[in-house]
């Protein structure tokens, strides 16, 4: 059975510029991606995305607006076995609220949608970023 993961891709407005927060891995490949985890027994999706988000970037849910309408779902393989990540997006509402982070991480950046989509590497992340971001400005 897959692994599964769910998290928040969280964006602020700086004037007309939308940047989205990155976090980078204190282990591993010290790869960058959104606050994300793995979803608990008995835990739905959406909580663990919250939860992952508070224990992560500390940010609650009276921080954001979440676009629960428009999940991403990526799938991938992660040291040959199979894991499943369901992503939201969500605005902060306070753009000059810094995240706080957990040591599951050791910087964090706000990036352009291009700076991001070259941080994080990966094919499908890169593609959901684009997809956010339509999504974003169609309905701004």
């Amino acid at each position: 059975m897959a692994k599964r993961a769910a998290g928040l891709v969280i964006f602020r407005k700086i004037g007309e510029q939308i940047q989205y927060l990155l976090l980078r891995a204190s282990y591993g490949d010290f790869h960058w991606s959104s606050p994300k985890g793995h979803v608990d027994p008995g835990e739905d999706d959406f909580t663990t995305a919250l939860r992952e988000t508070k224990e992560e970037a500390g940010y609650s849910e009276e921080d954001l607006i979440i676009f629960r309408d428009k999940p991403k779902i990526l799938n991938y393989n992660v040291k040959g076995k199979s894991k499943v990540v369901i992503y939201w997006l969500a605005q902060l509402r306070d753009s000059s609220k810094e995240p706080i982070l957990s040591d599951e991480h050791t910087e964090m950046k706000w990036l352009t949608k291009d700076a991001a989509k070259e941080i994080v590497g990966y094919k499908d992340n890169q593609e959901m970023i684009d997809e956010f971001h339509e999504y974003i400005l169609s309905s701004s």
